[in-house]
């Protein structure tokens, strides 16, 4: 990512976006379980939360700690990278969990026949 602000909106987007198709079904389709999706749609706002929460973490060595800039920007970079390809996996991982309850809790017949439209 750029930067933090372009990371969290990332994140508020593909949040929002999971929770927006949840929500349509919730409403839209019969038979679904609702506490189920409810719930799949909890796990997502936390996902959603905790990801923006751990993005505000600082590098907290400055650059007199280091024998010259580039060293400190080296390790400044690397500190960033390792700490967003963590909280994304985390992120992932937390999205995939929601997504499955959430597709456990739409009815047979209606996945059988999304299934038929798409082929």
């Amino acid at each position: 990512m750029a930067n933090k602000r372009t990371f969290k909106k990332y994140i508020s987007a593909v949040g929002a976006s999971i929770c927006d198709e949840m929500m349509i079904t919730y409403y839209n389709v019969d038979g679904a379980n609702k506490e189920e999706i409810a719930d799949a749609i909890e796990k997502v706002l936390l996902a959603i939360t905790n990801a923006k929460n751990n993005a505000n973490l600082y590098f907290d060595r400055g650059p007199k700690g280091y024998d010259n800039l580039k060293d400190y920007s080296k390790a400044k970079e690397a500190f960033f990278k390792a700490l967003f390809d963590k909280i994304v996996n985390s992120f992932t991982k937390e999205i995939d969990s929601a997504i499955k309850q959430f597709n456990a809790a739409i009815p047979a017949e209606v996945k059988a026949s999304n299934k038929n439209c798409i082929a």
